[in-house]
Order: structure tokens, then C-alpha cells, then sequence
């Protein structure tokens, strides 16, 4: 039983299915192999897309051409951008999704692309000729030949559920784990983790006295993640409140309680759980010190019952649940519709990838998403785009995609990843990048969507209309520069909202670098001023107000393009240069930095030991 393909996407969640469009999108033939239909682009976790620096994630996703944020713009229930109150280089957008719609409308797409199949079957077996990827074989003995296989496993790799004393083999939401493909990947030489991630309980939401909770709306104006998406998609939108509770001195009793019966600290769980998103018995240890935890109950989807308390998570027992539900205000009488529970995974140790995320001992052999040791569907959908693309460019005989830290933040998370590996899951956060007046949200697209359009992404029609809005963009902060206003003119505008007066002339530009000044409160005097796309002025505003930040942002990143550049040869032995320290030249060994800039991030590397190689290069 043999079949042909070019790329076999192994996993369909947020990675599997990035990486499956790409690749079929830029002309591959692809198939992607879930082990069951209803769990493609399945949200096992928190109903949600976006949040801090994962919201960046979702932009930049959308400017190299993916998919995930139209689907997710079709979804959402309620919009809210973060950090408002900070620099705009860490506002971040996050949207409730129905979760159900996003897995219908996903798998629509998938099963109307062109040169992509979907097999409901479980691969067990990676095979490899030479050194190279050759096929794939399911559980019931098919065989797949292909060129290259992207590795989307998600928490399904030997996976095991934990809930109190009881533990069982199973994956997310109740589908099957995956078995005997971890042995296969061990067969190869690949080194595997173990990691661990827990989601709370469901509660139904008539059970819930609402009265009780701290409501939470939606924004008033919802800017799309998708260029795709018209601006005026979202006018009338009737978006469903989430809510804030708290947990108290009772919650707390009940858990410390009971803490001996956690999952967690009985000992059965050995997986590393993410830092960023605790359970709430590790909050309490961790922080014991706090009266109470901030939690939000948010919704399922537009046609269910279901609630989603954020914050909650826990591998308590069913009985302990309960009763800690019950301690909280307004849910004296809830009703759980689903457990809470922890599950352990096997995940790769991504040092053993290159910047395009192939396997650096076997080729053809991608990794993406929670395999590569991440957390969160926006990192898994940006590598599985990543993984995807990269597939389709080396079958294609051109150069793979290798994004910057100064350009983006995939390629942070990505350098991050392969560089300094990860020990726990990891999670995108705007703190991660050194740049990160450069890479927001409203500019991702003048940042990657050339890159989208080579790489073959991007067609033709959204290529120009993505040029038309540079120049909209170039135009109007021309325009702002070259338009100057008297004294008399502005003064009583300015002294109407309690700013200082000018002494002479002065142009809107000068007017709005002013904080607190915004372009919209601008037009009062602003006479000329263009109807532009609300896109177009978000980027205008944030150019000009951060004008002199960015320019010394740029310079750094020219400062550092020397280290970039420099390339190191891949069968360097390190051993052998003088000077370099022992414990560098292990590390500098074990990664493999394609760069000296790269070799300068990793763990264990110095400043006087990139001298040295920078001296090294100079005598080649």
C-alpha cells in the first residue's frame, strides 16, 4: 500500500494547517494527515486568538499570506486591543473566537485548496534514505512516499491526561494520542522533552450569577487582522461581554487543602509546564503572598452554554473542582459541562533545527508548533506557516525564508528557539524582542508582505493594493511634514485642549509628535486633510509621533547587521580555533549558529569569544 506526495504535514492543528496551505498554495502537493477530521484547528484551550505579542504573531501570520487571522476575524465574538494605556509598540489586539466556527471554516478552506489532501490516519513512522526524508507510514501500514514532512504533533505525542490520582493515555479535548511515532523520531537520533499544559474546567453559563462579576466589553472600533477583512466588516457587531471574578480566602483554603492531591505535586506529573500560564495551586505556591487571582470568564462560542474561566487551570480531582468553583462569587450553584485536567507531551528540543526550522540531521524533516517545545496557537500557526513555506521554497530550488529578529517577531520566537532552546513551554511576548518599536501591529505588512509576495504568498492583486497603501502612508506623512499652521491659527485649538501655545509657525507633523495629541483630535484644524483608510492613519500616527525612537532603532539594528552577516561555515570545528573557551566552543558546536550574530545569543558565548571568531574569519 504506497502513495506519492511532495510534503506530508503530519498534524492539523493552528501549525499543521499553516504549514499545509503554504505549501499547497505554492504549488506543492500536499497532504495533511490528522487523526481525526473534527480535530483540525481544534482550540482545546483558551477560546481565544491574540493577546500580548501573541497578537503581533497573528498580524505578521496574515502579512506573509496565512490564514489564521481572516478565519479568525470571521469569528470573533468580542475584540479588545491590550495595553492601551502603553506605547503603541505594545498595543495587542486578542479576540474571543467561536471555537466551533473556526474549526468548520478551517476545514472548508483546507478542503477547497487546490494541491492539498486531507487523510484522517496516525503516523507512526518517519522514513529516511540517506540522510533525507523519503516517507511516511500511517497506523494501519500505508505507506506515503514524499520529499519533505512537517512535524505539527501539538500535545499529542504519547500524550497522558492527569486529573487528581487518575491518568490515562489520551489527547486534548478527549481525541487519541499519538503512539509510536516518538520511538520512530528516538530511532533517528532526535532528542525529545517532555512538557506539560493544563486547561480549566467549562462551566455552563445559565448556572452563572452574573450579577456577581465584573463585566468586560468590547472595543467601540475593531481593526481586523486580515487586510482581507473590509474595515467596516465589524460595524454593527453585537460583541458578548466576558467577565472578571475573583478568587478569595476560601478558594485558597480549599486548594492548599487538597494541594497534595494535584497532579502536580503528587509526583505523577515530570512534563515542564509553562511559566506564563500556571495552574491556579501553582499560583498560590508560587505567590503565596496574594489575597486573590484575577480570572476571566469568557465564552465558548455564540451557540453554547459554555464558559471558559482563564486563570483556572488545574489537575486537582473532579470533587476538589467543585468545590474551589463553588467558593466564587456568582458561582455558588455552577456546573461544570467539562473537567479541568493536565496533559503531558513529548516535544522536540529545537536546537536541533536551523532558522528554517528543518532538522539539522535529517533532511526534509520540518518542525512547527508545540513539537518545536512552544506554547499558544499564534506561535504554532507562525512556524507551521514558516515550516511550510520553507518545504515549498526547497522543493522549488529557491532560498528558504529566513525572517530577522529586527524584522519580525517570528523570526524572534524562531532565533530564540533554535538558538538558546527552550527548557519549559514557550510563549511570545511583546518583552521578548529588542525591537519592538519596529515591529508592531500596524506596520507587519510594510514589514513582511514582500516577503509573502516572493515567496509566491501573495497575489498579484493584494501585492498592489498593499503598495497602494504605502504610498497612502508616504503621502499623508508628507503631507503632515509640509503643512505649516500660524499661531493664530493653531493657538486656540491648542489652549482649548489645555496644551501649550506655540510662539510661530509650525507644522502638523510638529503638532502631533505632542503626547496626547492625536491625529483625529487634529482635524479641526487639519483643513486639507484626505479621507484615508482608518489602516492607513494608525501607521501615519504611530510614524510620526515615534519618528526619532525609530530612527535609533534603525541605526541599532544597522549596528548589529555586521554580526548578521557574517556567515560561519556549518562543518566549522571549534574545537580547533585558539582562544575560544571550552565551554563556548561545546555550545557554539551543539547549535551550529549559521551567523556570528546568532553564535552571539547563544547561553555560554561571550563577547571575547565572538572576538575571537570574528578574528578567526578575518584570517580565513
Amino acid at each position: 500500500m504506497s502513495e506519492v506526495t511532495k510534503i506530508a504535514v503530519v498534524g492539523a492543528g493552528h501549525a499543521g494547517v499553516e504549514a499545509a496551505l503554504a505549501a499547497a498554495r505554492t504549488g506543492q502537493d500536499t497532504v495533511l494527515f490528522t487523526m481525526s477530521l473534527e480535530s483540525i484547528a481544534n482550540m482545546p484551550c483558551n477560546p481565544s486568538i491574540g493577546g500580548t505579542g501573541k497578537g503581533h504573531l497573528v498580524f505578521e501570520i496574515d502579512a506573509l499570506g496565512g490564514e489564521m487571522g481572516r478565519v479568525a476575524d470571521l469569528v470573533t465574538l468580542q475584540s479588545r486591543t491590550l495595553n492601551l494605556g502603553k506605547g503603541a509598540a505594545v498595543h495587542s489586539k486578542r479576540i474571543q473566537a467561536d471555537r466551533k466556527l473556526y474549526h468548520k471554516l478551517m476545514k472548508e478552506v483546507l478542503e477547497n485548496t487546490p494541491n492539498l489532501r486531507l487523510v484522517q490516519a496516525e503516523i507512526v513512522d518517519i522514513g529516511v534514505e540517506e540522510g533525507k526524508v523519503c516517507s511516511v507510514t500511517t497506523h494501519l501500514g500505508e505507506v506515503w512516499r514524499c520529499e519533505c514532512a512537517i512535524l505539527c504533533t501539538g500535545t499529542y505525542l504519547d500524550s497522558r491526561i492527569f486529573i487528581g490520582d487518575v491518568n490515562y493515555e489520551s489527547g486534548p479535548d478527549g481525541f487519541l494520542a499519538a503512539r509510536g511515532l516518538s520511538a520512530s523520531l528516538e530511532r533517528l537520533g532526535l532528542k525529545l522533552m517532555r512538557f506539560k499544559t493544563g486547561t480549566p474546567a467549562r462551566v455552563n453559563r445559565r448556572s452563572i450569577d452574573f450579577s456577581e462579576l465584573e463585566r468586560q466589553d468590547g472595543e467601540e472600533r475593531i481593526v481586523p487582522y486580515s487586510v482581507l477583512t473590509d474595515e467596516s466588516f465589524f460595524d454593527g457587531l453585537a460583541q458578548i461581554p466576558c467577565h472578571i471574578v475573583y478568587t478569595n480566602a476560601e478558594t485558597h483554603r480549599v486548594i492548599r487543602d487538597n494541594i497534595t492531591r494535584s497532579a502536580m505535586y503528587s509526583g505523577q506529573i515530570h512534563g515542564t509546564g509553562p511559566r506564563y500560564c500556571p495552574s491556579i495551586e501553582d499560583k498560590l505556591v508560587r505567590f503565596a503572598d496574594k489575597e486573590r487571582h484575577q480570572l476571566f470568564v469568557e465564552p465558548v462560542g455564540a451557540d453554547t452554554q459554555e464558559m471558559y474561566i482563564q486563570g483556572f487551570s488545574t489537575s486537582l480531582p473532579v470533587d476538589v473542582q467543585r468545590e474551589m468553583l463553588h467558593s466564587l462569587k456568582g458561582f455558588e450553584n455552577a456546573e461544570i459541562m467539562r473537567y479541568a485536567y493536565a496533559i503531558e507531551y513529548d516535544c522536540i528540543d529545537p536546537t536541533q533545527l536551523y532558522a528554517t526550522l528543518e532538522c539539522k540531521t535529517v533532511a526534509g524533516l520540518y518542525g512547527a508548533g508545540q513539537f518545536n517545545g512552544t506554547s499558544g496557537y499564534e506561535e504554532a500557526a507562525a512556524q507551521g506557516l514558516l515550516a511550510g513555506l520553507n518545504a515549498s521554497l526547497k522543493l522549488r530550488g529557491k532560498e528558504e525564508l529566513i525572517l530577522a529578529r529586527s524584522e519580525s517577531y517570528i523570526g524572534t520566537l524562531v532565533d530564540d528557539l533554535v538558538t538558546k532552546g527552550t527548557n519549559e513551554p514557550y510563549r511570545m511576548m511583546t518583552s521578548r524582542s529588542e525591537y519592538r518599536l519596529l515591529l508592531r501591529q500596524d506596520n507587519a505588512d510594510a514589514r513582511l508582505t514582500p516577503k509573502g509576495y516572493a515567496a509566491g504568498l501573495i497575489s498579484e492583486e493584494r501585492y498592489a493594493a498593499f503598495l497602494e497603501k504605502q504610498k497612502l502612508v508616504e503621502e499623508e506623512i508628507a503631507r503632515l511634514r509640509s503643512t505649516h499652521l500660524s499661531p493664530e491659527k493653531c493657538n486656540p485649538f491648542l489652549e482649548k485642549h489645555g496644551f501649550s501655545p506655540v510662539g510661530s509657525g509650525v507644522s502638523l507633523a510638529d503638532l502631533l509628535r505632542r503626547p496626547d495629541l492625536t491625529y483625529e483630535m487634529l482635524a479641526q484644524i487639519d483643513e486639507k486633510r484626505p479621507n484615508l483608510p482608518y489602516r492607513v492613519v494608525l501607521t501615519v500616527e504611530v510614524t510620526v509621533k515615534y519618528e526619532g525612537y525609530i530612527k535609533r532603532q534603525i541605526s541599532e539594528v544597522q549596528r548589529h547587521e555586521r554580526l548578521e552577516t557574517r556567515r560561519l561555515p556549518e562543518d566549522l570545528d571549534y574545537s580547533t580555533i585558539r582562544g575560544l573557551r571550552l565551554e563556548a566552543a561545546q555550545k557554539l558546536a551543539k547549535v551550529r549558529p549559521a551567523t556570528v550574530g546568532q553564535a552571539s545569543r547563544i547561553s555560554g558565548v561571550n563577547p571575547a569569544d565572538i572576538s575571537v571568531l570574528l578574528i578567526y574569519l578575518g584570517l580565513r
